[in-house]
C-alpha cells in the first residue's frame, strides 16, 4: 500500500469513495507524461517531482502512446518510488480475453506485481456497459484480476455524456456490483451543458463511490475561451465533492501551478465559485468548448475499435444464428 506523505508537503488528501484510501487532490494525468514533447528522463523527473511534493495519484491507461507513458511512469516508480504512489491505469477491452491480456501488459509496463485502481476506459456508448458486464465481458477478468491479487479497485471512466454514466451504475446495480471509482469531465463549462456535476456526481456521492474529475481545463481549450484562467478551473473542479483532481501536466511549472491550486483550494468561497460559473455560462451553452462531448476528436476507442477485443462467442453464436 502506497505511504502518505501529502500532509507533510501540504497537499489537501481526501477519501476515495468507500476504499478506505486517502488520495491527493491532485492526480497527475498520465496521457501528457508521454507526450512526444516530453522527453522519457523529463517525466521521470517529473513524476519523481510530483511524489515528493505529496502528490500521490498517478493516472494513466493502457493505450496512452502505444504503452509509452505506462513504461514512463514504471520506471519512475523504481527506487523505492512505487510506496509513495496510488496507482491507476485503464484498459480498453471489453471482452474477457482482451481485458485480461491488457492488465497484464499494464502490469508489465507499469512494473508493479498490483495495480491500485483498474478502470474500465472510455465509457462512451450505450453498449459498453453491457458488453463489459455479459458473459464473457471484461467484468469478469477484472474480478479474475482482483482475486489474483493484481488490482485492488476497478471503476470506469468516460467523457460522453452523463446519461451513459448513469447507465454504467445502472448495469452495475443489475449485476451487484458496486464501482469504487467513477472519472468524468469536471469543469466550469460542464456546469452549464450536459453536465456530470449536476447528473452523475449526486448518484456517486450517495453510492459512495469515488469521483475523479478530469479535463478541468478540456486540455486547454476551456482557456481558449478568455474567461477563466487556470488555477479557476482547478478550483473549481475542486470546490465539488470529489475525492481527485486529474490534471494534465507536462513541466515543473505547471505542476507547481496545480500544486498551488490545490492548496489553496479551501480559501475558495461559494462566492468566488458562483462568479466563475457567471463569466463562462453564455460560453458554455452549447458545448463549443467541450470538443469530448461534442465532436468525436478525443473517442480515440473509436478510432481504434481493434482495442475493444471481438465480440463474445455467445453473441457470435447469436448473429451467426440470426443469419
Amino acid at each position: 500500500m502506497p505511504t502518505r506523505n501529502g500532509s507533510e508537503a501540504g497537499i489537501p488528501y481526501r477519501p476515495l469513495g468507500a476504499t478506505g484510501e486517502q488520495v491527493s487532490l491532485i492526480g497527475l494525468g498520465g496521457h501528457h507524461l508521454g507526450l512526444p514533447r516530453v522527453s522519457e528522463a523529463d517525466a521521470i523527473v517529473l513524476v519523481r517531482s510530483a511524489l515528493d511534493h505529496g502528490v500521490n495519484f498517478l493516472d494513466n491507461s493502457w493505450d496512452y502512446h502505444e504503452g509509452q507513458s505506462e513504461i514512463r511512469v514504471g520506471k519512475a516508480l523504481r527506487d523505492g518510488n512505487r510506496q509513495k504512489a496510488f496507482v491507476m491505469t485503464k484498459i480498453d477491452g471489453r471482452t474477457r480475453d482482451s481485458a485480461a491480456r491488457q492488465i497484464d501488459e499494464s502490469l508489465r509496463r507499469l512494473g508493479t506485481d498490483c495495480i491500485d485502481l483498474l478502470q474500465h476506459h472510455e465509457i462512451i456508448r450505450f453498449e459498453d456497459p453491457d458488453r463489459i458486464f455479459t458473459a464473457g465481458g471484461a467484468m469478469e477478468a477484472c474480478e479474475e484480476a482482483r482475486k489474483a491479487g493484481k488490482i485492488r479497485f476497478i471503476g470506469f471512466t468516460g467523457h460522453k455524456d452523463p446519461h451513459i454514466h448513469l447507465y454504467m451504475l445502472e448495469v452495475a446495480e443489475r449485476y451487484g456490483f458496486h464501482f469504487d471509482t467513477v472519472q468524468m469531465p469536471l469543469n466550469v463549462m460542464d456546469a452549464h451543458f450536459r453536465s456530470f456535476a449536476k447528473l452523475v456526481v449526486p448518484q456517486a456521492v450517495r453510492a459512495k463511490i469515488g469521483i475523479l474529475g478530469m479535463k478541468s481545463m478540456g486540455d486547454s481549450v476551456i482557456l481558449k475561451s478568455g474567461t477563466v484562467t487556470a488555477v479557476e478551473c482547478l478550483h473549481y473542479a475542486m470546490s465539488l465533492p470529489v475525492s481527485v483532481v486529474i490534471t494534465g501536466i507536462d513541466s515543473e511549472k505547471i505542476l507547481q501551478q496545480a500544486i498551488h491550486a490545490a492548496r489553496t483550494a479551501h480559501m475558495v468561497s461559494e462566492q468566488d465559485i458562483a462568479a466563475i460559473l457567471a463569466k463562462t455560462a453564455l460560453h458554455a451553452s452549447r458545448g463549443a468548448y467541450e470538443l469530448f462531448k461534442t465532436t468525436s476528436h478525443f473517442d480515440s476507442t473509436a478510432k481504434n475499435t481493434e482495442w475493444l477485443g471481438g465480440e463474445t462467442s455467445e453473441v457470435e453464436q447469436l448473429v451467426q444464428g440470426l443469419g
